[in-house]
């Protein structure tokens, strides 16, 4: 005779839908998720904020006053000062239109910009803010070109800066920007190249507290 039992149903039976997904409704679950992962992303932000940089050292010669007081209300943002993100954003933005195809003012900018994640408490703006400095360091990282590794900044090369300030932004996001591997890979770039070695102590400092801030 035939088996009339009813199926034990499946573990995996309500893993998704039985019917296909409005967009309205995926847009509600996405919403549902966005507090956890905002939260994820301030908190991963907010440790990191402590960081040693390249842009802790003193002001020098060669140097603008204007560039000179944009890194300095950018170390104090990053050392966890949260009043100096917005004032570092307009500073920073400020050199990198004045100098449009630098990229390491760019990349000052797009490391701000991220940090605003840090001032507000709606998740579409953390996040938004994230993705709007990632762009601009991907931008930043893309005008890169041999030169920038004979241009010298507080007698660091500008492409080892660059890549720095990058590198420390994508290892400070949460996995779900997919940027973590890329933050390594620009780190050990910066730490294998021979001219690291010929940087100041301030700026190699930077590179180990970075490394250790990656898990293995």
């Amino acid at each position: 005779m035939p088996d009339h039992r009813p199926l034990a149903p499946s573990r995996h039976a309500h893993a998704t839908p039985p019917w296909p997904q409005t967009p309205a409704a995926a847009r509600r679950r996405a919403s549902r998720r966005m507090p956890a992962l905002a939260a994820a992303l301030t908190l991963v932000l907010a440790g990191c904020a402590g960081l040693a940089g390249p842009a802790l050292a003193d002001g020098s010669a060669g140097e603008t006053r204007a560039q000179a007081e944009a890194l300095a209300t950018f170390a104090a943002a990053r050392g966890g000062d949260e009043g100096r993100i917005a004032p570092a954003v307009v500073q920073l933005q400020a050199l990198s239109q004045a100098a449009p195809g630098h990229p390491l003012w760019l990349a000052y900018a797009g490391a701000a910009t991220a940090m605003q994640a840090r001032t507000t408490w709606q998740p579409w703006k953390k996040m938004a803010y994230a993705e709007d400095g990632l762009a601009l360091l991907d931008k930043a990282l893309a005008l890169l070109t041999p030169a920038h590794m004979n241009e010298l900044h507080r007698q660091v090369p500008v492409a080892l800066e660059t890549r720095l300030t990058a590198a420390s932004t994508f290892l400070a996001l949460p996995a779900m920007f997919q940027r973590g591997e890329r933050g390594r890979r620009l780190l050990a770039q910066v730490q294998a190249d021979p001219a690291l070695a010929g940087t100041p102590a301030r700026f190699q400092e930077a590179v180990r507290q970075l490394a250790a801030t990656v898990q293995p």
